[in-house]
């Protein structure tokens, strides 16, 4: 059955409504162009609805019980959690999505883009056939179509945004209780007292966070000698130190042997660094191993796309973002490195290839100024190139690195942290600036710009930092840097 809605070409066609998806949408509508987003879910993916948006609002209530406990036992402020409303925390947590939610479907609605509920598969190097499951009832939503399959064309541009899923491991199958991923771990049936997380990068580390501030027993295993590991080494000490402070049992270089099934957890063998056998027992086994890339059923051979050995969509001309297939764009996780699957990297990216789709000659997206947080107690933010990655991509360089309790407000937040500059030898532009410690993905923008307008230190140095912040351990490093410090030698 075909639904005829008298509309079956349209300038752009999105295929995936995340935020590279969407922001593709919304700027090339913008820019005058008849846009058609196909999303078989709801717009704002993974981010919005199960990722980014969900987690850093539990990881809010998270702070404010262990602000609490700081209160009671720092301060003297004689405070005390009673217990914790699951209920109402996921209320809270629930309503900021949706608003959300609306959000997104009213932009793109004022925006003039046409929302397809329904799965796409690739017909031609311009052409999708869409199975339609019916309009979406979201209020204020512009969409069209029914129950049926559809032909559409798009003789400007076809847009590729399906994104990315959580990996899982081979019998260890998600039932949303005693086996999660990232996906479900917010949405299960209240808190577990006991999670084991395997894998130490970002989401692991976050839930690994919520969880032991909740008051659960979390260990968390990282297959790599360190958690973290994409980011400077000392970026990863300062967090590991953070984190087993607060009683986290934090096992890098450790590999999950086998694991079983109980009724009412997991128990699994794990060999540490040291060699050495632990059987571990919780509650809830959490899996953050990676995210897997959602390709299936898409068609990309009757388009005459190809995939790298894993699995990505690789670009022709990065410039662009255009495939070796004229007209055929990529944005988001499909995209293989320096593209970092981040959802600020992908609304970049949506706004590169609606512009150029436009007629438009936007820069490329600068990867070596993308941020990258980690949004734990403590929180990490880095931005450029770790001093062993500069070294190894053959700079010389200067670096330095200051306690954030050597500045009195990181002696008032009482969580310890570091301030780290790598430089170009004497005097040269900064590579990366590494940030540990309370809220410093608040403060990375500054770095942001340090490392993308290619300052020196000298150029940072002559700017004065507020006093007492926690900035001012960035203003002592660039002082430093520049050979002006007051507190350094």
């Amino acid at each position: 059955m075909t639904i005829d809605t008298g509309i079956n070409t349209s300038d752009v066609i999105v295929i995936g409504g995340g935020t590279g998806g969407y922001s593709t949408a919304l700027r090339a509508a913008g820019l005058g162009l008849d846009v058609l987003l196909i999303e078989r879910d709801k717009v704002g993916g993974t981010c919005l609805h199960r990722g980014c948006v969900p987690s850093k609002a539990m990881l809010h209530a998270a702070e404010l019980v262990d602000g609490i406990a700081e209160a009671r036992e720092r301060w003297g402020v004689k405070a005390t959690v009673d217990s914790v409303d699951w209920g109402a925390l996921v209320a809270t947590r629930d309503d900021i999505v949706a608003r959300n939610h609306k959000g997104v479907e009213a932009h793109l609605a004022h925006a003039g883009v046409r929302v397809v509920r329904g799965s796409a598969r690739l017909t031609g190097a311009r052409t999708v056939r869409v199975e339609s499951t019916g309009t979406d009832r979201t209020p204020g939503a512009h969409t069209e179509g029914a129950p049926g399959a559809r032909d559409l064309t798009a003789p400007r541009a076809l847009v590729l945004a399906t994104g990315s899923r959580p990996r899982t491991l081979p019998g260890l199958d998600p039932d949303g209780r005693r086996v999660v991923t990232s996906d479900d771990a917010l949405f299960g049936p209240g808190l577990p007292a006991s999670v084991l997380v395997l894998g130490g990068g970002a989401i692991g580390v976050e839930y690994a966070s919520f969880h032991r501030s909740m008051g659960a027993e979390v260990t968390l295993v990282e297959a790599a000698d360190r958690i973290v590991p994409l980011e400077d080494a000392d970026v990863a000490r300062h967090l590991t130190r953070g984190l087993k402070k607060r009683g986290i049992d934090v096992q890098a270089g450790a590999r999950l042997l086998d694991a079983e099934l109980l009724e009412d957890g997991v128990r699994a063998r794990v060999r540490t660094a040291r060699g050495e056998i632990r059987t571990l027992t919780a509650e809830r086994l959490l899996v953050a191993v990676g995210r897997a890339l959602v390709t299936e059923g898409l068609g990309l051979d009757a388009a005459g796309l190809t995939t790298d050995e894993r699995g990505f969509v690789v670009p022709q001309d990065w410039r662009r973002l255009e495939t070796a297939v004229p007209g055929v764009h990529v944005v988001g996780d499909l995209l293989p490195p320096p593209s970092p699957g981040l959802a600020h990297a992908s609304f970049a990216e949506g706004l590169l290839v609606a512009e150029t789709v436009a007629g438009l000659e936007p820069p490329p997206v600068d990867y070596a100024t993308v941020p990258r947080v980690t949004y734990s107690s403590p929180q990490t933010a880095s931005v450029g190139l770790g001093e062993a990655e500069a070294r190894a991509r053959g700079h010389e360089v200067d670096v330095n690195t200051t306690p954030l309790t050597a500045v009195a407000k990181g002696m008032v937040h009482g969580q310890g942290g570091m301030v780290k500059v790598v430089a170009e030898a004497g005097g040269g532009q900064v590579l990366g600036v590494h940030l540990v410690g309370p809220n410093v993905s608040e403060m990375i923008a500054e770095g942001q710009l340090i490392v993308g307008w290619d300052a020196e230190p000298s150029d940072v140095a002559r700017h004065v930092h507020a006093h007492p912040t926690l900035s001012e351990a960035v203003g002592e490093v660039f002082l430093t840097l520049a050979g002006r410090g007051l507190h350094q030698q």
